[in-house]
């Protein structure tokens, strides 16, 4: 056996106590803790408790405000501009969607962008909030430079992720949840636990060579879904 099953709740319960032994709030924690066993139980196993240390540290360094409530800057019927004043990403993203899936119902479409936030797990996890509402949702966001263009050698462009979902029936519900690289950073980071060595083509060296071995990774191709 590779490895132990674990109730999902107790998951929860664990994650959720790390962040708040931080000073970061209760139910900040709780929302970040439901953010990483969704992406576990979705088998995106980068973006789950593989993340719970970089959470940790940023907010034992203070880089990121574990209590930060976001504020809406301003907003009309179908639209909203959210400050997430640096705050945890997973509860911009929670409370961006909610006001989304709020502002559709009334108006049949709404559109919120997020600034100072941070990393939000799987982009997936949002969509499918509205999809649970009978609703068709998109959620995406930009990050930091890791990709490398073709034949280039240095980072310029991030893996910038996008999901789409759509309600099916008899919940047969669509959903892309993808990055615009081969892989998400994550993927090569677990990998790199796994002490396995990663396909060819997924990274380059420094020299722009495709590259598997972790150490001289600088960047990633791009153009394909993670699922």
């Amino acid at each position: 056996m590779d490895g132990v099953m674990v109730d999902p709740r107790e998951v929860k319960r664990f994650v959720s106590e790390c962040v708040v032994a931080t000073g970061t709030a209760i139910k900040h924690g709780e929302v970040l803790a439901d953010t990483l066993v969704a992406a576990d139980s979705r088998g995106h196993y980068s973006h789950g408790l593989n993340r719970l240390e970089m959470y940790i540290k940023e907010l034992v360094s203070l880089a990121c405000d574990g209590n930060a409530t976001p504020i809406i800057v301003k907003e009309t019927p179908s639209t909203a501009l959210v400050d997430a004043r640096n705050g945890l990403g997973s509860v911009a993203g929670t409370f961006c969607m909610q006001l989304a899936i709020e502002k559709a119902k009334k108006t049949g479409i709404a559109w919120i962008t997020c600034s100072h936030s941070n990393h939000y797990g799987i982009a997936g996890y949002y969509s499918q909030m509205a999809t649970r509402e009978g609703l068709i949702g998109m959620s995406m966001t930009n990050t930091s430079p890791l990709m490398t263009p073709t034949r280039a050698k240095k980072e310029v462009l991030g893996t910038n992720p996008i999901s789409f979902g759509a309600p099916g029936i008899d919940g047969d519900d669509f959903m892309l949840d993808m990055a615009t690289t081969t892989v998400a950073l994550g993927k090569v980071e677990y990998n790199h636990r796994k002490k396995v060595p990663i396909p060819t083509g997924w990274a380059v060296n420094r020299e722009g060579k495709v590259n598997q071995i972790m150490c001289c990774i600088v960047g990633k191709f791009s153009g394909h879904c993670i699922w």
